[in-house]
């Protein structure tokens, strides 16, 4: 049996150089010395290297989402779409509907189109897939990464910590002790970290873990209704509710007027993203904002530099968030404090 060919980043060990240089050489670019340009060659030539076909006029990018049927992938999916239209760029969608990215057949129809760079939203890449992908010289910049096993790719994540932080503060300042927290998939490293933030805020407060008031949710509409009503119906149920997505907020209004309560009177409640539903649902609902079409258009413009062979400075982008404060959240009524004003709280990239 003949020897594995070779990935981009080992071409790029065995030449001691990186691998954007070794990006160059295989695009023709100019800025890399003679020396090095000889020996990269020499090596993708022993190593059986497998070139990319030749470079369109138009460079096309790979948009791999989760699904489409979220306002969340919607807003993501636009920020990305405008970005390219903006670089001039071509643009493809695909839906992997929860599945990791990287099936055969999706693998060859990249191979067969010649993409120039894949943008992928919190989908998990399989082994068998990042092994073709370095082999094809495809660049890949993940958007809300899973779990920790990411480092060989650039990342474009929200400050999740501390936006989960501000919000469970907030309810915290309003008056609120007993708060539950119905999370999103908590292998995504966004979700994981929004639990950490959460209970960080306790912690801050003297206020001890309590595992019966959090509820491991899935970010849709239907797990807030499902898990907030399990919160609801504790014998001593919350006072308040964070909530890791907008929808699945959503979801807990829907469990609390079920049960006959009312917010922000019996229940407060505050998601996160802030997308349009926000504004749409009654009350409107607090919640932290995520620059979801920032995030997405930051995304799309790092990988068009990687497929140019372009060095990225920062190789883990966070942006900002902000909690909204509008009329979901309010003191319990044994705290006889008025409902604040509306504020933002900004926090800039860590």
């Amino acid at each position: 049996m003949g020897e594995r060919t070779a990935t981009l980043a080992e071409i790029a060990g065995e030449a001691g150089v990186s691998v954007p240089t070794v990006s160059r050489v295989l695009n023709g670019r100019p800025g890399i010395s003679e020396k090095t340009r000889v020996e990269v060659e020499r090596l993708l030539e022993l190593r059986g290297y497998e070139r990319r076909k030749p470079r369109r006029e138009t460079p096309l990018i790979d948009f791999v989402t989760v699904g489409l049927e979220t306002q969340w992938s919607l807003q993501l999916l636009r920020g990305a779409q405008a970005e390219a239209a903006r670089a001039g760029a071509d643009f493809v969608v695909t839906a992997t509907e929860g599945l990791p990215a990287g099936a055969p057949d999706w693998l060859e129809r990249l191979r067969s189109r010649g993409s120039d760079g894949i943008v992928v939203v919190v989908s998990e890449l399989e082994q068998d897939a990042r092994e073709e992908l370095s082999r094809l010289q495809v660049p890949v910049v993940l958007i809300d990464p899973v779990g920790t096993d990411t480092e060989s790719y650039v990342t474009v994540a929200a400050a999740d910590w501390l936006g989960a932080r501000d919000a469970t503060q907030h309810l915290l300042d309003l008056g609120h002790e007993r708060i539950g927290f119905v999370t999103g998939p908590l292998h995504l490293e966004c979700h994981a970290d929004r639990l950490d933030g959460y209970y960080s805020a306790l912690g801050r407060r003297g206020i001890s873990r309590n595992p019966d008031l959090v509820r491991v949710g899935d970010s849709l509409v239907a797990g807030g209704e499902t898990f907030g009503g399990e919160l609801l119906d504790l014998e001593e149920r919350p006072t308040a509710i964070l909530s890791g997505s907008d929808e699945q907020a959503y979801g807990i209004y829907l469990a609390a007027r079920n049960r006959g309560l009312s917010i922000p009177e019996d229940l407060s409640v505050v998601g996160f993203d802030d997308v349009d539903l926000a504004r749409w649902v009654s009350p409107q609902l607090t919640t932290v904002h995520q620059p979801l079409t920032g995030m997405a258009a930051t995304a799309t413009r790092l990988v068009l530099a990687l497929s140019r062979g372009e060095e990225v400075s920062n190789r883990r982008v966070q942006l900002a968030s902000e909690l909204v404060v509008r009329d979901s959240t309010a003191p319990p009524r044994a705290v006889a404090s008025p409902n604040p004003e509306p504020t933002k709280v900004t926090h800039s990239p860590v």
